[in-house]
């Protein structure tokens, strides 16, 4: 069986709605600092600017395909690019040893409040210690939008260290709720990714 048929496969037995508890954290404080990147670790922060939707979609998938990362996969281009083309809209690329690594998308909601949309790293990129700077800069970021408060959620598929660290940072949990997830078939993902 190939790779992609294995895929395929394994997508087929995972399209029931999955069960997840959805977090929701705020932080009302800009920190008084923030974490220093790590040492000897050759890596830039890249902030994009009218990114192609198709680069978008790639690092959406790249760093949220484990996770279930999905709702960007299934928008039209309009519709993403409605969303994630507005001038207020700050959406930086991590890259390491040359090569992207992780992203991190701030969307300011309203007068008051930002929201940190999207963060995330590739898999290759986990284990470095750059995980709490990365989060950082995000943090560094929707507070130079100049809201009262910043938001985030994780929810029970992310990375098990996602909740522990946006509290380590400074986020307090204000609420839940259950929701569901659809599962993107193998098929779709590949045809949404692939789109020019």
């Amino acid at each position: 069986m190939s790779i992609k048929e294995q895929s395929a496969a394994n997508d087929a037995e995972r399209l029931e709605p999955i069960a997840v508890t959805v977090t929701f954290l705020e932080m009302k404080r800009q920190p008084a600092s923030y974490p220093h990147p790590p040492a000897n670790v050759n890596i830039a922060l890249m902030k994009t600017r009218n990114m192609p939707l198709h680069f978008y979609r790639y690092l959406t998938d790249r760093v949220g395909r484990k996770w279930h990362w999905v709702n960007v996969l299934r928008l039209s281009d309009e519709q993403l690019a409605a969303k994630i083309h507005k001038p207020e809209r700050d959406i930086r690329v991590l890259f390491l040893d040359g090569a992207p690594a992780g992203f991190f998308d701030i969307n300011p909601l309203k007068a008051d409040e930002t929201e940190i949309a999207y963060f995330g790293m590739m898999e290759h990129a986990t284990g470095m210690g750059l995980g709490r700077w990365f989060l950082g800069a995000a943090i560094e970021a929707a507070w130079a939008t100049g809201p009262d408060q910043v938001v985030v959620q994780t929810c029970t598929l992310d990375h098990p260290a996602a909740l522990p660290l946006y509290q380590k940072l400074g986020f307090s949990p204000v609420g839940q709720k259950q929701e569901q997830v659809d599962p993107l078939p193998f098929e779709e993902r590949s045809r949404s990714v692939m789109r020019p």
